[in-house]
């Protein structure tokens, strides 16, 4: 195996972002200082939104958020199979039932014309995530949402740095009630873990704060009954989901850094997308237009029958020329916990199956050097030839 592995994403660290963290170490706050609403108002700069609440991580943002939409415990809300688990587990957190919608055979994001044909009177609610970066049909999705009486959490954890083709930036909210990001270290910024929730509801933002720290507040708190500056009030009962002003300072700095990092990302997808065109048994990835991507992953779609090889043949060998690669997603309706408890059938999600049984991410992060790429390139080369 080749002495220097390229991992098919990681964090991109810099002395500033060690500098950040380290002035916090020596300040008075590790957490629940100045940082954490320091980040949040760079956020809503950055999207465009009224609000921010930053989180422990994406999948605690995405439960309270579902939390915060107050749904009676027997709604169904609807999402995309081709995503992290977290993506539909916010919906049973909440005691509702999770439902699939199929893809689309060119972006890999859920396909509005299945999101119609999967509601019911039961229906409240739409997670579309926006995979590998790039934005869902938001308009159309909106539309439908807007017909429905339906409420929408664009699970944005690989599209910070995205826009729409109206040119907004996504977690602006201007389709959906909120949006959440991911700043995992293989996400386009990274907190260590992290994430974070845009709105432009006041109503749905007090929510938000009270049940990211335990259901407790002391905002809005009529002076008559406040006996003085200690007294706070459990009004739900909520999580501690916080964010540490450690990670925060670190978002801060790595937030910085945002454009120069997605236009890395693009640089290296329009090389692969180049060194790739025309290959056999290969299918690059395909950018909805008037969509500015900041792509978090590459995923190649292999002919592994029409190669003669099988996918761990292909990762084997790639991995034994010093390149990672991984599979984004395994359908999450054949997890064993949703096949035990919710009886999803494959057939029923045909573009999702073709999807699964092709699709393999290769190498994408802004630390990638050109000889880095081009051994990508190399390696993709000789494995699939």
């Amino acid at each position: 195996m080749s002495k220097h592995f390229i991992s098919y994403g990681r964090q991109t660290i810099s002395p500033d972002d060690i500098s950040a963290v380290t002035r916090v170490l020596r300040s008075d706050y590790l957490t629940q200082g100045p940082q954490v609403p320091l980040f949040e108002k760079a956020i809503c700069c950055k999207t465009g939104a009224k609000y921010c609440v930053v989180t422990s991580n994406a999948t605690a943002a995405l439960h309270i958020a579902v939390t915060a939409l107050d749904f009676p415990a027997d709604s169904e809300g609807i999402t995309s199979p081709i995503t992290f688990v977290a993506s539909s587990n916010c919906i049973i957190y909440n005691q509702l039932k999770p439902v699939f919608a199929d893809i689309d055979p060119r972006t890999y994001c859920i396909q509005a014309s299945s999101v119609s044909s999967k509601i019911t009177n039961k229906t409240r609610l739409l997670i579309p995530v926006h995979f590998a970066g790039q934005p869902a049909d938001m308009e159309k999705i909106h539309g439908i949402a807007r017909e429905k009486d339906l409420r929408i959490i664009e699970d944005a954890a690989h599209a910070i740095g995205s826009e729409y083709p109206n040119g907004k930036s996504v977690g602006s909210c201007c389709y959906s009630d909120m949006t959440v990001f991911s700043f995992h270290p293989v996400k386009t910024i990274t907190t260590g873990e992290g994430g974070a929730i845009t709105t432009n509801n006041t109503d749905l933002y007090e929510k938000l704060l009270m049940f990211r720290s335990h259901g407790s507040t002391k905002r809005n708190i009529p002076e008559s009954s406040n006996p003085g500056p200690w007294y706070y009030e459990m009004r739900e009962l909520g999580f501690n989901f916080r964010l540490t002003d450690l990670q925060a300072a670190l978002g801060l700095s790595q937030l910085k850094k945002l454009e120069k990092f997605k236009k890395r990302r693009r640089e290296i997808v329009n090389q692969y997308n180049d060194a790739f065109a025309g290959l056999e048994y290969l299918t690059t990835p395909y950018e909805s237009p008037g969509i500015n991507s900041c792509f978090h992953l590459y995923v190649l779609l292999i002919d592994f029958s029409g190669l003669n090889k099988s996918r761990k043949e292909v990762m084997n060998e790639l991995a034994g020329l010093g390149v990672g690669s991984q599979v984004h997603y395994i359908p999450v309706y054949s997890q064993p916990y949703y096949k035990d408890h919710y009886h999803f059938k494959q057939e029923d999600f045909p573009v999702s199956e073709e999807y699964y049984s092709k699709c393999l991410s290769i190498p994408l992060y802004p630390a990638m050097t050109e000889k880095d790429v081009n051994k990508v390139i190399s390696a993709i080369k000789k494995v699939c030839k």
